[in-house]
């Protein structure tokens, strides 16, 4: 696949949406329901990753083995699967067919996000690793689907901060640098042949700048620069290796979708939606069409180029009504395809979709102990800040309830990670289980969330605590309002900078949330500053401009880091950390319980030694959510 590697900084949280609990363990619920062991929602999917090879006469997928997620393989025409590896200590980051004979994978150690290269024979023979480096992060460039034996990886090696660009030699190990990085390189972006052509840069700490070369022996040109407010993203050259297709924001306010030609410098428009950014492009590779593009509102929509492929789709559609459907995987003819359904209620099933006949062949559910008529409805919601701005948002109700009948209800109000991302629609396993256990949970998408538009995004700079923390205030008020909420359970919950958002709701409102949990999050934004990955160094200007100058800002840095304002918490807190964690150091957390503990304020704090940003090891997702689970019973029975 051609796409641009562009290194955004964001924090987001990843949770596993994949976890033998009795039902003793009761919440004041408001409603009668039959309650699903917490472990179905966060157990390992049975089976997940379906991957057609490249001739299309083999899947491969990820399955648990040791309480771990490995990769097995099997024939399209026979389910008997062989495993190929053996991991007993983290699951497979990702995996992907190097060639029809091998499969390469990444795995970190811990959670340390430090992910090494692997790869193995499709019969479990010759298992390598590629990067087998110490303290050193392996991205992949370009597989280079039409160069069996070879593969583009990214390095930071030579220097923990830049990635350079190494050809790696799948048969023999052997790796050649083929780009060393400058030190200001944060994405390559490779031609339909595979050659290194697109380069994006940061400069001055707060300019992007992108550089094309003709070949891989010219020196690079620059052929546009910005303010990083503005986004240009490479996408995928045009198809005989001329000009780019871009993602790009400059002098509109949402992405479009455009053909830049790189040598005028001009652009012809392919797509704008006037409500939402994009969010991504599709293309066939055998047929060398652009096929759709993608962007969410409250679902994900498409805006098809070809009707080839929008027939594919129709038809998909119509065999499996009522979920969402999205093809993950096809071979290279483009005859074979692997389709992901889901809905809000279901995590959904894989199929095997012959193109040829129309075809569909059940894979597997990926999480067949789920019953879908017991899950609850995920619902698009809006509202309005105090200052005006109209915040989407979706609301869970405990199932049978509707936003017309539910009253008082105990609530959960969910803040995602980044801050630069967003809540989506579709099966979230931890908002199932809240609502299954009889809360509300309300997500809502603040200011900065991504997809709405550059105007929207930038209203969030320098906002961390300040009108970022009203809009997710407000958003707990309008419940209210609605008499939805009992103003008296309401907890606040969130990992990264949601975990950061939950611990300044309790510093600014300490009498609008009954409990609080904090699920890696940020309390310092001094410390959060300087124990950043390397990596992320080259862009830390910007964070300066996005988030505040630890110097420049240092007054308003302290009025909005939780830790210097222990004094006005007195909401019952729990506090969960990985001691891995690369993005939020673990200290974050630690010195919240400490400043707490001074205090004399007692805090649950739940560490895990072999996890980092989030929980990812099966056992520790099941012990973070029963702990949850008990907090919150005990918090908002005692609050009503």
């Amino acid at each position: 696949m051609k796409r641009f590697f562009y290194l955004i900084v964001i924090f987001t949280i990843v949770f596993a949406s994949c976890n033998n609990n009795t039902n003793d363990n009761n919440t004041q619920n408001d409603v009668d329901m039959n309650q699903t062991p917490l472990e179905d929602f966060f157990k390992n999917p049975e089976k997940s990753s379906f991957q057609l090879s490249p001739d299309g006469e083999n899947l491969a997928f990820l399955a648990p083995h040791n309480q771990r997620m490995n990769i097995f393989v099997r024939s399209i025409n026979d389910t008997t699967a062989t495993r190929l590896t053996d991991l007993t200590d983290r699951d497979i980051a990702g995996y992907f067919w190097a060639n029809n004979d091998r499969i390469v994978f990444l795995k970190d150690n811990g959670g340390d996000e430090n992910y090494r290269l692997y790869g193995v024979n499709i019969d479990g023979t010759d298992t390598v690793c590629y990067t087998a480096f110490d303290g050193v992060r392996t991205q992949i460039i370009d597989p280079l689907t039409d160069i069996p034996d070879e593969m583009l990886i990214g390095l930071n090696q030579r220097n923990p901060q830049v990635f350079d660009v190494y050809r790696l030699y799948l048969s023999s190990g052997e790796m050649e640098m083929i780009a060393e990085n400058p030190g200001n390189i944060q994405g390559w972006l490779t031609d339909h042949d595979g050659k290194l052509r697109i380069a994006y840069a940061i400069i001055n700490g707060i300019e992007t700048q992108v550089l094309y070369r003709e070949t891989e022996d010219d020196d690079w040109t620059e052929i546009i620069k910005t303010s990083f407010k503005d986004s240009f993203s490479p996408y995928l050259f045009t198809f005989d290796n001329k000009n780019l297709y871009v993602i790009t924001n400059i002098n509109r306010d949402k992405t479009a979708l455009v053909e830049y030609n790189i040598e005028t410098k001009e652009e012809k428009m392919l797509y704008e939606n006037n409500d939402y950014d994009l969010s991504g492009v599709s293309y066939s590779r055998k047929r060398k069409v652009l096929t759709y593009a993608a962007y969410t509102s409250w679902k994900r929509q498409m805006n098809f180029f070809d009707d080839e492929y929008k027939q594919i789709y129709t038809d998909l559609q119509t065999q499996l009504p009522d979920y969402e459907v999205v093809i993950t995987s096809r071979n290279l003819d483009e005859d074979m395809f692997i389709v992901r359904t889901y809905s809000d209620k279901s995590r959904g099933a894989y199929y095997l979709y012959d193109l040829t006949n129309k075809n569909i062949q059940k894979l597997a559910d990926l999480s067949p102990w789920i019953i879908e008529d017991e899950m609850a409805t995920m619902e698009p919601i809006t509202y309005q800040t105090r200052d005006g701005l109209t915040i989407h948002g979706y609301l869970t109700l405990p199932k049978g309830l509707t936003m017309d009948n539910a009253k008082d209800l105990p609530v959960v109000i969910n803040v995602h990670g980044g801050p630069w991302a967003r809540d989506n629609w579709g099966f979230n396993p931890e908002v199932q289980f809240l609502a299954n256990r009889g809360y509300a949970v309300l997500q809502v998408n603040f200011r900065g969330s991504t997809g709405y538009g550059k105007d929207f995004w930038t209203k969030s700079f320098k906002q961390w605590g300040l009108t970022m923390q009203d809009d997710i205030t407000d958003a707990t008020q309008w419940l209210i309002d609605q008499e939805i909420a009992d103003p008296k359970r309401i907890a606040i919950y969130g990992g990264s900078y949601g975990g950061y958002a939950t611990l300044m709701g309790i510093v600014k409102e300490p009498e609008l949330y009954c409990c609080a949990i904090d699920y890696v999050g940020v309390s310092n934004m001094f410390t959060f500053m300087k124990t950043i990955p390397p990596y992320w160094k080259p862009m830390l200007d910007m964070m300066y401009e996005m988030v505040g100058d630890p110097v420049a800002d240092s007054v308003a840095m302290t009025a909005v880091s939780p830790v210097f304002h222990v004094e006005q918490i007195i909401t019952p807190l729990f506090i969960a950390q990985g001691a891995n964690d690369p993005r939020v150091n673990k200290d974050e957390s630690d010195q919240m319980v400490q400043a707490l503990k001074d205090r004399g304020v007692d805090v649950e704090y739940l560490v895990k030694m072999d996890e980092g940003h989030g929980f990812h090891n099966e056992e520790n997702r099941f012990e973070f959510y029963r702990a949850m689970e008990t907090f919150l019973s005990k918090h908002m029975t005692i609050a009503q």
